[in-house]
């Protein structure tokens, strides 16, 4: 069994328990592997995949509301009365329901920069959830993919139960002006036709375009996500922007978090 896969298991037992015991709306997806996803009471008062706080938080603002309409990606894999409503952010093995569980909670984010030695000492902003960096290609032209967090100079991308850091053909990376730049392109993990890690590529050259630093957080049960992460960072030219490439594990984030918080986040994940 795979890191993800055995994360995937824990995460489906921990989700159905949490949802007897704490009585919150459920269901599975199909297949032999079943994903457990939850729906939001009746007017939005709570979602099962949430932090009460948190989502209470994110109800109030408009901004961090508009990231729970992300369609879900694998509707088929749901029973056929679910999929008009379903979403990304319903599922218990969403990294990004796990990143507005933690950021969202009530004068959390603050601490846990700070506590995570990630404040690079500059006014941070607001949280904004799926930030376009508008990286530049060669062209002129800009990258029109999502950053999961910005926070002021801090760029956040959030792994869980995902395979990998994705993997794009040659042609498409090389497209990015700065790629040269940026990296000893050869020392990027990948083979002839393809590089690996395109999300840590992508948001390394968003850091170095915005002055910013680049974080990514991951579960310590998935040496494997460190493995590939490094396999990126260790291409970088620059050792002022490889300082600002940090990797950070939620169970950290539990650590510095507030006590309701934190026993969420093993209750229903394991952190």
């Amino acid at each position: 069994m795979t890191y993800s896969a055995a994360l995937r298991a824990e995460i489906r037992q921990r989700a159905e328990e949490w949802a007897k015991t704490a009585d919150r709306i459920s269901y599975r997806s199909l297949g032999a592997e079943p994903t457990i996803l939850f729906k939001p009471t009746e007017g939005n008062r709570s979602h099962g995949n949430f932090h009460d706080k948190s989502w209470a938080a994110i109800q109030s603002t408009p901004e961090w509301r508009v990231r729970l309409g992300k369609p879900h990606s694998q509707s088929r894999a749901l029973p056929e009365a679910e999929r008009p409503t379903a979403r990304e952010l319903d599922s218990s093995n969403s990294s990004d329901a796990l990143l507005m569980n933690c950021f969202c909670f009530p004068r959390a984010a603050a601490v846990i920069v700070r506590d995570l030695g990630l404040d690079p000492g500059a006014s941070r902003g607001p949280l904004v959830f799926g930030a376009k960096p508008k990286v530049i290609l060669t062209d002129g032209a800009h990258d029109s993919t999502e950053i999961d967090l910005q926070y002021g100079s801090l760029f956040f991308e959030a792994k869980l139960t995902e395979a990998d850091f994705t993997s794009r053909p040659r042609d498409h990376v090389r497209r990015y002006a700065a790629l040269d730049e940026v990296f000893d392109v050869d020392r990027l993990p990948g083979d002839e036709g393809w590089f690996s890690g395109y999300q840590v590529i992508r948001n390394v050259l968003a850091a170095h375009q915005h002055g910013a630093s680049s974080i990514v957080l991951i579960d310590e049960r998935r040496p494997d996500l460190r493995k590939e992460w490094r396999g990126v960072t260790a291409a970088i030219r620059d050792a002022r922007l490889s300082i600002r490439c940090q990797i950070r594990t939620w169970q950290q984030v539990a650590k510095v978090a507030p006590p309701e918080l934190a026993e969420f986040l093993h209750t229903k994940y394991g952190i």
